[in-house]
């Protein structure tokens, strides 16, 4: 029974986590497409700004790069995957946490929750494949 329970919590982890890759590239197409409008919508600036547009577009860049290459890579590699997207997200909470203070708090707590929410998952699917074999 105990198995039984622990094979539906991986299989619900590694769904939650294809979910998670599947928005990466969602946002990222977003981002890439209308970086003016993303950066808007977090309400972190308005009107024209070419190297905030251009630093948006690496950012979507790297949330496809990532995103992709987790929905489309299988057994080994996806594990790797997963440690490089738990890195890129747990590095994003540090840069979140740095923002305090400078940027109004909704904008840091939620950046610091996306970025946070997304490294617990990575490290929880991270310690699954290092520990479940």
């Amino acid at each position: 029974m105990a198995d039984a329970k622990e094979d539906n919590k991986r299989d619900r982890l590694d769904d939650v986590m294809l979910n998670v890759a599947r928005s990466r590239v969602a946002l990222g197409v977003v981002a890439f497409a209308v970086p003016g409008l993303t950066v808007k919508a977090m309400r972190m600036g308005s009107g024209a700004d070419a190297g905030r547009d251009y630093v948006t577009r690496m950012f979507a860049a790297r949330e496809i790069a990532l995103g992709a290459g987790y929905l489309l890579s299988k057994g080994e590699a996806r594990k790797t995957w997963a440690r490089l997207g738990f890195g890129v997200d747990a590095l994003d909470t540090v840069t979140g946490l740095k923002t305090r203070g400078r940027l109004p708090l909704w904008v840091t707590a939620g950046a610091v929750g996306v970025a946070g929410g997304a490294a617990g998952l990575g490290a929880a699917k991270v310690a699954k494949d290092l520990f479940r074999r």
